[in-house]
């Protein structure tokens, strides 16, 4: 069995989300996603969620290409977990392109393109946007 793993904090939840999980799993057999948690969310990157870490988790234990969810808690955490759940392939967003290539020492390592359109900062900026014009 091919494994995949993909790490994100997936508030708002839209189609680029799910296009990423669809070409994720596409990649193997078995999809693991490592969603933020709260904590770290703020702690690390400084980001308030919409929706709170299981709110975010049921909505991504939904999603039929999703076998796995499990908490990401720190930044250091992606070696570890590649060789707990014995990842065949990482998998991250091309935005991210070049800052985890030191994991092909563990396994193999892909940055797929974005959903151009849509981004959960856009939709945060349009509903402020909306917010201030009423």
């Amino acid at each position: 069995m091919k494994r995949v793993i993909t790490y994100g904090t997936f508030d708002l939840l839209h189609y680029g989300h799910i296009n990423l999980l669809r070409r994720a799993k596409a990649l193997g057999d078995y999809l693991i996603v490592a969603l933020s948690t709260d904590e770290f969310n703020w702690n690390e990157k400084q980001k308030i969620c919409f929706f709170d870490f299981e709110k975010r988790k049921a909505l991504l234990e939904a999603i039929r290409y999703v076998d796995l969810v499990i908490p990401e808690t720190c930044w250091e955490q992606k070696v570890r977990d590649i060789k707990e759940y014995k990842v065949d392939t990482f998998v991250m967003g091309d935005d991210w392109e070049g800052k985890f290539d030191f994991l092909n020492e563990y396994c193999h390592v892909v940055y797929l393109e974005r959903t151009p359109e849509i981004s959960t900062t856009d939709i945060k900026r349009k509903l402020g946007e909306k917010n201030n014009a009423v």
